[in-house]
């Protein structure tokens, strides 16, 4: 296969670090970007020739629109684009405040979209390449606990899939996937924690002990083969709109659908009658 160019957004640890690494193996070039160069500058010395470091913060828009420069600048071209930067959040709605939830929008949302669109001009005028956007198993329903989060997963699923409809005359694929719990260190530490409240012990203390102690136990499925899957599914004839990655998240995911049509087909007779006789 021809050797591509990857741009990846925090590539620093978990999945995008992950995702540079096969990325290199397959013999592609790749943009590593992330808030701390440090780390970036580790994975360069990996492949010196194939990676190129980037500082850059996706909230930052000027930052992203000289990373996109440079990556082209510097290698040419960028064939796919891997939305990975993000940040997980735990608490009851009404333990979260606006300022928590806007920071969840600003990351998670608002910067993968910043990056989607500094891209959107270039992959139209080659009329080629991929956008992958990392989203989450819990990007498809919710749970308590997890609303922030999972409100932040289902804007970007939104216009992921508004914007597979509007590049594709354009040769641009967009991927979702949708991982479920994998052992990247990205629970624990990476999750962000609202203020707990007495009132919502019952319902989010069990979710907020088990995101503490997943990273702990090694829970979740192996990050290592994660690249591998959205590789091949990039390269089928028939690319799904959505992957999910995990066998909890193909089962939580399925349940989930089920229920949604089972409601459905129960109150079809009410849900039609409100149409004009």
């Amino acid at each position: 296969m021809e050797q591509q160019v990857w741009f990846i957004t925090g590539a620093s640890s978990g999945f995008g670090k992950e995702i540079a690494r096969y990325g290199i193996q397959q013999g592609h070039k790749v943009v590593v970007t992330a808030r701390r160069m440090e780390i970036l500058k580790a994975i360069k010395e990996e492949a010196p020739e194939q990676v190129l470091p980037v500082q850059m913060n996706v909230t930052d828009g000027l930052q992203v629109e000289r990373a996109v420069e440079e990556a082209i600048r510097s290698f040419g071209k960028v064939d796919v684009l891997y939305n990975n930067a993000g940040f997980g959040m735990v608490g009851a709605l009404e333990e979260t405040s606006e300022e928590d939830l806007r920071a969840q929008f600003e990351t998670n949302f608002f910067g993968a979209v910043k990056v989607i669109q500094a891209f959107l001009p270039y992959f139209r005028s080659q009329r080629s390449g991929a956008i992958v956007n990392i989203s989450s198993s819990v990007g498809q329903f919710s749970m308590p606990g997890f609303g922030p989060y999972s409100a932040s997963k289902f804007a970007l699923e939104g216009i992921s899939e508004a914007l597979a409809g509007e590049m594709a005359s354009y040769g641009v694929k967009v991927l979702i996937a949708e991982p479920g719990a994998f052992h990247t260190g990205f629970a624990g530490s990476a999750f962000k924690h609202t203020a707990a409240m007495d009132a919502y012990k019952e319902t989010v203390g069990g979710v907020r002990e088990f995101v503490n102690n997943a990273a702990e136990q090694g829970l979740g499925s192996n990050p290592a083969k994660l690249p591998a899957a959205i590789y091949k599914a990039l390269q089928a004839d028939e690319m799904p709109l959505r992957l999910q990655l995990g066998g909890d998240a193909i089962d939580a995911i399925r349940t989930h659908s089920t229920k949604l049509l089972d409601d459905m087909l129960k109150w079809e007779e009410v849900s039609r009658d409100v149409n004009f006789d």
